[in-house]
């Protein structure tokens, strides 16, 4: 059953904007740390962005600068903000979830269905 609901993905111009959403459902309540993650065809899943259980931010190298990630209280969620969106942007995006955050091999909790960004 769906974990976490992601909103938001479409296609846009190089150098436009993007916000994606992810709510939270019953299932993942407690969790702390959340992220999202991207990946393209034929590519491995790649973590772009996360925040901590103080709100601590970290990004990929490729998208700093570009990219925010900020709390959405009222759902309980994540937003992800793009900003200078560049063709090799485009992936399915994947919204996650931990009770704690996720190191070296560690996974997240819980997972999103992805929802599609294309940079064209």
């Amino acid at each position: 059953h769906v974990q976490l609901v992601e909103s938001g993905g479409g296609s846009v111009q190089a150098g436009g904007s993007l916000t994606l959403s992810c709510a939270a459902t019953k299932a993942t309540y407690g969790t702390s740390c959340m992220g999202w993650f991207r990946q393209a065809p034929g590519k491995e899943r790649d973590e772009v962005a996360r925040i901590d259980q103080i709100d601590t931010t970290t990004y990929a190298d490729s998208v700093k600068g570009r990219f925010t990630i900020s709390r959405d209280n009222g759902k309980k969620g994540v937003l992800l903000q793009m900003n200078g969106l560049k063709p090799e942007d485009t992936a399915m995006y994947y919204c996650a979830a931990g009770f704690v955050c996720w190191y070296g091999e560690a996974e997240p909790n819980y997972w999103g269905q992805g929802t599609q960004v294309t940079v064209s």
